[in-house]
């Protein structure tokens, strides 16, 4: 596994976080027909929250993104995304693995959506994840805390 390491985000990698989303979540979406190439990047724009999101960095150069926002009753681990060159090398399951630890430790209950059909599924279940409800394009996850 290449060596990471998590920063807090700014305002200024809101166009990267964007463009990396549009290439990740690209086949999902034209597979389940709701690719739109504006869309795609408008919605992250529109809910970006650098306060609770962190770039993850490999080499010292930009290679995804992950949010954890508090709700109510949980947090919610949002806008999950890896470049795809670095996806399956162990880099996701550490950031993951990091972040669920800090919910653990305070007792917060996580949940998630994913959609329909995509590998990450997989990497939530792994990590303890389970489906809560699902629609015909999202699949909504729960994991309690250990």
């Amino acid at each position: 596994m290449a060596e990471w390491h998590m920063r807090p985000a700014s305002v200024s990698d809101v166009e990267a976080v964007v463009e990396l989303r549009a290439v990740v979540m690209r086949a999902d979406l034209e597979r389940l027909g709701r690719y739109d190439e504006q869309r795609v990047r408008q919605r992250l724009r529109d809910r970006f929250d650098p306060a609770h999101t962190w770039v993850i960095e490999v080499g010292g150069a930009f290679a995804g993104c992950v949010a954890l926002r508090p709700a109510e009753d949980a947090h919610w681990l949002e806008h999950f995304y890896l470049a795809p060159d670095l996806q399956g090398s162990g880099i996701g399951s550490g950031v993951l693995r990091e972040l669920l630890e800090r919910c653990d430790s305070r007792g917060v209950l996580v949940r998630l959506n994913v959609l329909q059909g995509s590998p990450a599924r997989r990497l939530y279940e792994r990590h303890g994840f389970t489906a809560e409800s699902e629609d015909p394009v999202d699949v909504f996850m729960v994991r309690k805390p250990d």
